[in-house]
């Protein structure tokens, strides 16, 4: 039996969106390895300390050590977690998040050297991750993409006789949630019948600064806050198109799930998004923080509701590869 520590932030009892220590980590367990988890601690000093505290007790039983590893604050937490595996010689695993990631290798290079080159193995969930690393002489990698349980989620013809906007993610600065909401309201200015619907609790303000524009704009948007995976769904199925307004991204679960459902997805041509739709075959991809951009792909979908059933069909059938019982084969391997 392998026992494995699994380091990331455990947020999703304190209002944050659930992460992938929650889901794989799940999903592992089920599979038969042995998990412990740090950390929940609000407090992001707080957070750090159980971090190491988590690998200081756990180290004579712990196999592997997890770590998820973002580009933004988050990064130190795995810069310290892994200096503490390396002198304690545990054999660690970062699993790259953060879609900004290629940026901080270039600004921090030597830090990064610290975390990647001495892992057991870096674990890649797309392409775009993969060869932002390879350019940069890092060779120790695996790509292993997110992943999702296709079985729950039943895809959907959508009708477009009206245009039904479904935005679901954290509301963040990178993630540009205020976009949404000027495509909302320049589409409404060109007449087109539109509503928004955004999911997701706050990350650094920005949901209050999102509801202030909607007032500033006089438009009205359906801020549901922090949802279960269950009630977004059922959620979107009033919905007909999905963006993805986000400034950097890598491989998000959410648009993963959006193509699973039938929702015609139109993304940002940012970071890993390439990688995850070819244009105009399984989605729509466009130049980021553009409102005139966006509303001209909304606009295709709703005119064009045979092009726009094509591009979802495809994406159903694109992300089936990325379900848990074809993709956990390889996170089996790497483990044992």
């Amino acid at each position: 039996m392998t026992n494995l520590l699994y380091i990331g932030n455990k947020l999703s009892k304190k209002g944050k969106n659930v992460t992938s220590i929650e889901t794989l980590g799940n999903l592992l367990e089920v599979e038969g390895f042995t998990i412990k988890t740090a950390s929940s601690k609000s407090n992001k000093f707080l957070r750090l300390a159980d971090m190491l505290y988590h690998v200081l007790k756990y180290k004579n039983e712990t196999d592997f050590v997890l770590i998820d590893t973002y580009s933004t604050f988050n990064f130190y937490y795995a810069l310290f977690v892994s200096q503490l595996c390396r002198f304690l010689r545990l054999k660690y695993i970062p699993v790259l998040r953060g879609g900004s990631l290629p940026e901080r290798l270039k600004s921090h290079p030597k830090l990064s050297k610290f975390i990647f080159n001495s892992a057991f193995k870096n674990v890649i969930p797309s392409q775009y991750i993969k060869s932002s690393f390879m350019n940069l002489g890092y060779s120790n990698l695996i790509c292993i993409p997110n992943s999702i349980e296709i079985k729950n989620y039943t895809f959907k013809h959508r009708n477009f006789d009206k245009c039904r906007l479904f935005w679901v993610r954290s509301f963040s600065e990178i993630y540009n949630p205020l976009l949404a909401i000027k495509i909302l309201k320049a589409l409404q200015d060109e007449f087109i019948e539109a509503t928004l619907t955004m999911v997701g609790p706050d990350g650094d303000g920005m949901l209050e600064k999102a509801r202030n524009l909607a007032r500033v704009l006089e438009v009205e948007v359906t801020f549901t806050g922090k949802l279960s995976k269950r009630e977004w769904i059922k959620q979107s199925e009033a919905s007909n198109i999905f963006i993805n307004t986000t400034n950097f991204d890598n491989m998000p679960v959410s648009v993963i799930e959006a193509m699973a459902l039938g929702l015609p997805v139109i993304s940002t041509n940012v970071g890993g998004m390439p990688f995850l739709i070819e244009d105009r075959q399984d989605g729509l991809l466009v130049e980021p923080d553009s409102v005139k951009a966006f509303t001209y792909a909304i606009k295709e979908i709703i005119y064009k509701p045979t092009f726009a059933n094509t591009i979802s069909l495809n994406a159903r059938q694109k992300v089936e590869h990325y379900d848990w019982q074809d993709v956990k084969h390889q996170w089996i391997e790497l483990l044992q």
